[in-house]
């Protein structure tokens, strides 16, 4: 055999799974993993096409994944990350790497005493900047948003919605949303507890910046610098604040040249955000959890496994669309149950649906879903919706 047909053979082979699923869907997908020079997985980092706002967030175990077309494939990858440099290559170069690894450098980090400020005043200017750091003009924003109810510790209903909403960013209230698709696994809780809106509600009442009726007042909170970090070539300073009466704790990383803010922690809430391809931030990804009070639960369950019940929710934006013209929602589900919206059940959307790789949230959450009677989360899919 001559060496060229080795090496067509060998080519062949390396893109066959690609090949096989743009056959199959239209598109080619994207996936690997992030690792710093330990070779240490990298969570939560922005993974995609910056110009065409496509792309995603990598994991807990710094895997990622979306889909793209063949008009993508001259595009830069663009992978950005708080304390690492950004990362950059073609999309046609990357599907030709035999080792789908893509290692980030640490980003050394040493502040300009000019640019040193006092903790509250890097906040106070992260407030006063906040709309023109963020898409504040009306956009639109697609993402995939989950929600797994527990009691006792252990998952027992599961729902997923892929939405649309229309936004102004975290300088304003949240917009109109409409549920586009939805599934849901078996329903296994002895509280079938229903919310009186859609939990998406309380994606952005945890937000600390989003104006709702429980904003905390940061300006009444204590600030102090716990680290630096950096995010594409721009310093970045950790700045942690706790109100003293309710003890409620923010951590905001701000960039010290704009004074945007790459990342919310409240509480167990987590918001990431990261660069739209004029500069300004939007929401990439989004984790929490919370539950209950015993008072808050109904007698009738106390001394069951209800009387522990929280719930887990995690949200990945996929597209956002800036263009007015092209930005259609119709309000439906917004304020409904996310568990009890009547939807027609696609299997085919959700097939072909880019999802992203398992996150430690929906392996927990599968895991025991599956050791309740034994039943594989597909089927409970297949069996619950119509």
């Amino acid at each position: 055999m001559s060496k060229n047909s080795k090496f067509f053979i060998s080519f062949f082979i390396l893109i066959l799974p690609f090949l096989i699923l743009h056959s199959q869907t239209g598109k080619i997908e994207i996936n690997g993993i992030i690792l710093d020079e330990s070779n240490y997985a990298v969570p939560y980092v922005a993974v995609g096409i910056v110009k065409k706002h496509i792309g995603t967030a990598s994991t807990e175990d710094g895997e990622f994944s979306f889909l793209v077309s063949n008009t993508e494939m001259q595009d830069t990858l663009s992978i950005s990350s708080l304390g690492y440099d950004a990362f950059k290559i073609k999309i046609s170069d990357y599907l030709k790497l035999e080792k789908k690894e893509i290692i980030l450098k640490e980003t050394i980090t040493e502040l300009e005493e000019i640019k040193i400020l006092k903790p509250s005043e890097y906040v106070q200017n992260a407030i006063e900047h906040l709309k023109e750091n963020t898409i504040s003009k009306p956009h639109q924003i697609e993402m995939l948003y989950r929600r797994a109810a527990t009691e006792n510790g252990k998952s027992k209903f599961f729902v997923e919605n892929y939405i649309k909403i229309r936004d102004r960013g975290p300088a304003y209230p949240l917009g109109l949303v409409q549920v586009m698709e939805a599934r849901k696994s078996a329903d296994y809780r002895i509280w079938k507890r229903k919310q009186w809106t859609h939990s998406l509600t309380w994606m952005a009442t945890a937000n600390p910046l989003r104006p709702t009726d429980k904003q905390p007042n940061l300006k009444r909170f204590t600030w102090k610098k716990i680290g630096d970090s950096s995010y594409e070539g721009e310093d970045v300073v950790i700045i942690k604040g706790i109100d003293p009466k309710s003890k409620t704790e923010v951590t905001l990383y701000i960039g010290v040249e704009n004074f945007t803010i790459f990342r919310i922690e409240k509480q167990k809430a987590l918001f990431l955000y990261k660069k739209y391809q004029d500069g300004r931030v939007y929401l990439s990804y989004y984790s929490n959890e919370w539950g209950f009070g015993k008072n808050q639960v109904p007698k009738e369950y106390w001394g069951t496994e209800a009387e522990k019940m929280t719930y887990r929710l995690e949200a990945f934006v996929y597209n956002i669309e800036t263009n007015k013209k092209k930005i259609k929602i119709v309000p439906f589900g917004g304020d409904t149950d996310m568990g009890s919206l009547d939807l027609p059940y696609h299997p085919n959307f959700w097939s072909n649906l880019s999802m992203p790789p398992d996150t430690k949230f929906f392996k927990r959450i599968k895991k025991e879903l599956e050791s309740n009677y034994g039943v594989s989360l597909e089927n409970q899919f297949k069996f619950v919706n119509k």
